[in-house]
């Protein structure tokens, strides 16, 4: 169906591009990597990103099975690792050649039994997931015998890899901690992959992991997420990065807002002075937080700041443009770049990722390479 929305997410692939070869520089050649394109590739599009560097990458790596599906849909015919599958998931993964984490006991039980009825499945590609600290996901050390009994005795599938994942990889007050899990991450891989009839790879760094512990936990691969989208979980990393998101949308309306009148649902904003007011077509369900309302959160209009007034509405916001030079038809950033989208969120404590996924697929997105 055609997208008419005024509002345009703006996807930069040359920035995409960027990002992965400066994330590359910080590896050795030979190290894989891993491209996660879960949550419609972080706001943007799963199938626009996964088709744009499917020759630059390994792997990707999506949260549940149906964003695999999409990506298999599409064309994508990298390697796909699903993090989070559930048991009722597991044949339609094998139907589609998708790459299952198994994370406890019972879900390798369950993916041996349902390989097992397929008829000449051998080696099926496996992924196990080990915790470290993070207390998410994963096996613990005391599985690894249970494991390797579990899988030496059949060969319907075969470990690919074992990894596990930082929980405080971008907090170098964590240092200690981080180097404690990645320790123990060794030990297991030690105690594990000897006593296998196969020798998997490993990986264990995500975005800010690659930029403090490559030395460290470089492994065979890396998980590349928010990084490859602009963002280095620190200011001084992400400047480092280019810009792949500009969310910009145009003025629908101006109106002058008398001292004493009120602005939006609640009269949430009462005018103190005569002021002038901009209605945008973007609303919470585009994916702008409610709590942008009452000034947390603002616009650039011809490179000037415009305060949200008053509430966010499901459909638009208003915003304070007294004091800029602007016209109806002009204009509106609203995401502008890596800076703004941090400060944004910053404002209601929160984190770019949660700006970013929560981006409504009603949205027009457009891609550019130039």
């Amino acid at each position: 169906m055609e997208n008419n929305h005024i509002t345009i997410l703006n996807i930069d692939l040359n920035a995409v591009d960027f990002n992965l070869n400066y994330f590359k520089s910080k590896l050795k050649t030979t190290t894989k990597i891993l491209a996660v394109v879960k949550a419609f590739g972080y706001g943007s599009s799963s199938f626009e990103i996964a088709k744009h560097i499917a020759s630059k990458v390994d792997y990707f790596a999506v949260a549940y099975l149906d964003e695999g599906i999409a990506l298999r849909n599409a064309g994508i015919k990298t390697p796909i690792l699903v993090l989070h599958p559930q048991k009722v998931n597991l044949q339609k993964m094998i139907d589609y050649n998708l790459e299952p984490t198994i994370y406890s006991v019972q879900l390798l039980k369950d993916i041996i039994e349902i390989a097992q009825t397929n008829e000449g499945l051998k080696n099926y590609p496996i992924h196990l997931k080990f915790n470290t600290g993070l207390n998410r996901l994963g096996f613990a050390k005391k599985d690894c015998l249970e494991i390797s009994t579990l899988i030496n005795n059949q060969d319907a599938v075969q470990i690919t890899s074992i990894f596990s994942h930082i929980a405080a990889s971008e907090d170098l007050n964590e240092r200690a901690f981080t180097l404690q899990q990645i320790n123990s991450f060794k030990n297991i891989s030690s105690e594990l992959i000897p006593t296998l009839k196969n020798k998997p790879f490993q990986h264990m760094l995500n975005t800010s992991g690659i930029i403090n512990y490559a030395e460290e936990a470089q492994f065979d691969m890396v998980r590349l997420g928010i990084g490859l989208y602009g963002f280095g979980n620190a200011t001084e990393k992400t400047n480092q990065l280019k810009n792949v998101f500009t969310l910009s949308s145009v003025i629908s309306q101006i109106h002058t807002i008398e001292k004493g009148d009120s602005v939006g649902y609640n009269r949430s904003f009462m005018a103190q002075s005569t002021i002038k007011s901009a209605t945008i077509p973007i609303g919470h369900a585009d994916g702008i937080s409610r709590q942008f309302g009452k000034g947390k959160g603002y616009v650039y209009i011809n490179n000037k700041k415009a305060p949200i007034l008053g509430n966010v509405c499901m459909d638009v916001i208003m915003v304070n443009v007294t004091d800029i030079d602007c016209n109806e038809g002009d204009e509106v950033f609203i995401y502008k770049n890596q800076q703004h989208m941090e400060d944004l969120a910053k404002n209601i404590n929160s984190i770019p990722y949660e700006l970013l996924t929560a981006i409504s697929q009603r949205i027009k997105r457009i891609f550019t390479k130039f």
